[in-house]
């Protein structure tokens, strides 16, 4: 199988591979990761100190999308999202979405339910103390968790941050499924082009365990030095 593997076949398709397959799939996995906190983070406070019902929807919507097959979620938003979106601005057709509009969204609504229970373990873990001390001060309750508690948990959680936004970077190649130009389907595409199934797959598998071996290593480095700051 290895006897006529070609190197001048990856060399070639290095451009293609990363000018096009890469810059996607990081753009995607930046963006997602941004608003899956943004949105998670919101959903954390729902559940948190958000009253009964709010907290109540919150925790629905955060087991539900941990409880779909992320494929799933991006088939039913790339499928129901243009008819969603019809009835909202009451269009007499379907609104036309974009495949990377829709694989953002996706990520965006799945990974918000994964980031809102690491930002919900982060607010319960900091003493109860420091909320009423906020209050002693005259701070509102909105002011103490935003000036007092959210940037500690932003410190202490983001390694946990950081490596949930590794497992995004490696399921962005679902969107392969759209038929969308991201890592792992340039380098599909190449391989059925050219018949070079075997160096492309190889290929992109090195490439993913490198950038991810050496994300979590600097995600080592970084509980490290947050645990020695605390």
């Amino acid at each position: 199988m290895f006897s006529n593997f070609d190197f001048q076949a990856i060399i070639h398709a290095l451009p293609y591979l990363f000018e096009q397959g890469m810059v996607f799939t990081l753009t995607l996995t930046v963006l997602s990761a941004m608003g899956g906190i943004v949105l998670g983070t919101l959903l954390a406070l729902a559940r948190v100190g958000g009253g009964r019902v709010l907290a109540t929807v919150a925790t629905g919507y955060v087991n539900l999308m941990r409880t779909l097959p992320l494929v799933l979620v991006i088939f039913w938003f790339y499928f129901l999202v243009p008819y969603v979106g019809q009835w909202l601005l009451h269009e007499p057709r379907p609104i036309k979405v974009g495949g990377f509009s829709s694989a953002l969204l996706t990520f965006i609504m799945f990974e918000a339910a994964y980031f809102s229970e690491i930002m919900r373990g982060g607010i319960q873990s900091v003493a109860r103390g420091q909320n009423a001390a906020g209050l002693a001060l005259g701070m509102t309750g909105g002011q103490t968790m935003r000036y007092i508690i959210l940037p500690q948990v932003l410190r202490t959680m983001l390694p946990v941050l950081l490596t949930q936004t590794i497992v995004l970077f490696q399921d962005t190649s679902l969107v392969y499924v759209l038929s969308l130009t991201d890592f792992l389907g340039a380098a599909s595409k190449i391989a059925q082009r050219d018949g070079r199934l075997v160096e492309m797959y190889c290929f992109a598998a090195l490439v993913y365990f490198a950038i991810c071996f050496l994300a979590s290593q600097a995600v080592r480095h970084l509980q490290s030095r947050v645990a020695i700051i605390r």
